[in-house]
């Protein structure tokens, strides 16, 4: 039985990152894979910023960069930083919110003292504020994930570290921060 022999893909079958590897080498030129760059430096600033936090006593910016690390360092980080990446906020704000309840669901507060709280003006104001900074929270992870302006969160992020780090902040900032980026570029935008 005879077969015709099929062409064979263009660059040899090799796949296309080994072939421009290749042709970088050629030229004369590295690349960051081949100096050993590409898995570096993302190791190093998040050391660096354990090292901020640290030195700061911001806890849960060390931890989170502690945890980030050994993931790294393990050579998991390929497997679990995605699975981070897509479900750690959701996750996140739900251990958040579950805390914030406790003191509803185990009757240290009782609905009395809800109408209290909303029969005040303080009551009144946090309300008015609280729907106005989840609003801003809403519109900052649309602005960062769904409109695709990810390329500021190194700014969010440095702004975050220095506050929980240096000025007694909790880094839960960066997504009210991007609502408010988001809400300003609007209102220019319009202008």
């Amino acid at each position: 039985m005879v077969t015709e022999k099929q062409p064979a893909p263009a660059g040899g079958g090799e796949p296309e990152a080994l072939r421009q590897d290749k042709r970088a080498g050629q030229s004369g030129k590295e690349s960051p894979q081949n100096r050993g760059e590409g898995k570096m430096e993302p190791t190093l600033i998040i050391l660096a910023i354990l090292v901020v936090a640290v030195l700061g006593r911001a806890n849960s910016v060390a931890v989170a960069a502690g945890l980030l690390l050994m993931i790294k360092l393990l050579q998991v980080d390929r497997y679990v930083f995605p699975v981070i990446e897509k479900g750690g906020v959701f996750w996140g704000l739900v251990l958040l919110i579950a805390a914030i309840l406790i003191p509803l669901a185990n009757g240290k507060i009782s609905h009395q003292d809800l109408w209290r709280v909303f029969t005040s003006w303080l009551g009144v104001f946090a309300f008015v504020f609280s729907l106005f900074t989840t609003y801003l929270s809403g519109q900052g992870l649309q602005y960062l994930t769904v409109q695709g302006h990810s390329d500021v969160m190194p700014a969010l992020i440095l702004g975050a570290v220095i506050a929980a780090a240096f000025m007694g902040g909790v880094p839960v900032g960066p997504l009210i921060t991007s609502g408010l980026l988001a809400l300003a570029v609007k209102v220019i935008s319009r202008a």
